[in-house]
């Protein structure tokens, strides 16, 4: 992608009104795919990991598609895993807003762990594409299409989690059950899709916007594809998952804000395979740094600490959070100024 013609003032200004106009229309989102959930009787947590983290991560797949195509194959990869990494972040900041329990312990479920475990295998499939041999059909490496099969397989065993649990986890008096709104039920289906598909195209032209802005940005101000990729861009196009998963904390729908952020990271990992298929100078795994190894590294880290608290299930921790977002906070944030230095 070449540089726009942009000045730094009108760079800026396009990058934070993208950002606003994502945040907005993100928190519209969360009720759209609550009551998505209940009329269509998938739950929350398949919900939110097919009909939230598609449309939340319309800007992401804008911005790293749109960066690959243009060369920037580090800015499209730091992108993409920093987007992983901060909204795992997001699942700490959420659980610090819910006050009655640790929000993990509150909304344990079969399907959020599965699309936990799938997300993790997903991103070991990207770190061996990365450091294994360098090979690739047309410029697409053959992971690209291993990742796609593993997802939509992956999202299958997330069903049938949901609707045939062969264990469910144990409940507490703060546990809140996945249960469908009767009103919700008798929602006008077409309607509902339509809301969200004119949601979706709005944050995925603000993510349009955001990806030029940021290149213009890295032009004049000289920092790394890595940083502005993987910090800053990041913080942008995954606000819609920080204001969906508050507003789902808020409304009571505890497991649409857990199976939001983990089947957002779960989609997210498309980013790289659709960024593999737009990036035509080779493999877009073989062009990564070892800065990009960190991150997959890191959001690895951040997820293996999420799936630990949702299996150890902590009641109340410290200042009434979980240990496991107290961890996942530092991790990202020593993780990120590490990033800096490097």
């Amino acid at each position: 992608m070449n540089s726009p013609d942009w000045s730094l003032t009108n760079s800026v200004l396009c990058f934070v009104l993208s950002t606003g106009v994502i945040g907005l229309v993100g928190w519209k989102l969360t009720r759209l795919v609550d009551r998505l959930a209940d009329r269509t009787g998938m739950g929350e947590a398949l919900a939110g990991a097919v009909f939230l983290g598609a449309s939340t991560s319309l800007p992401g797949i804008v911005t790293s598609v749109t960066t690959a195509w243009g060369g920037h194959a580090e800015f499209a990869l730091s992108h993409a895993l920093g987007g992983i990494a901060v909204q795992t972040a997001f699942l700490g900041v959420a659980d610090m807003t819910y006050r009655h329990a640790n929000l993990e312990h509150a909304a344990a479920s079969p399907a959020n762990l599965m699309n936990g475990v799938l997300l993790m295998t997903m991103l070991s499939i990207i770190l061996l594409a990365m450091v294994g041999p360098e090979f690739s059909v047309e410029h697409v490496h053959p992971v690209t299409l291993l990742i796609v099969a593993m997802y939509v397989f992956g999202l299958r065993l997330v069903h049938q989690s949901h609707v045939n649990p062969l264990w469910s986890a144990k409940m507490t008096s703060q546990t809140m059950p996945d249960e469908p709104d009767g009103n919700n039920q008798r929602e006008n289906l077409p309607r509902l899709l339509m809301a969200l598909a004119l949601s979706a195209f709005v944050v995925g032209a603000a993510g349009w916007v955001l990806a030029r802005s940021a290149v213009s940005l890295m032009a004049h101000t000289g920092l790394s594809e890595t940083i502005v990729g993987g910090l800053f861009t990041t913080l942008s196009t995954s606000l819609p998952e920080l204001v969906t998963s508050l507003a789902a904390v808020r409304a009571g729908a505890l497991t649409l804000a857990v199976g939001g952020i983990i089947g957002g990271n779960t989609f997210d990992t498309l980013l790289v395979a659709i960024s593999d298929v737009a990036f035509l100078e080779g493999s877009i795994y073989h062009a990564a740094t070892h800065l990009q190894i960190y991150l997959v590294a890191l959001t690895m880290l951040m997820n293996g600490m999420l799936l630990l608290g949702l299996l150890r299930r902590e009641e109340h921790g410290i200042g009434n959070i979980g240990f496991e977002s107290v961890l996942i906070l530092i991790i990202y944030i020593a993780g990120m100024t590490l990033l800096w230095f490097m």
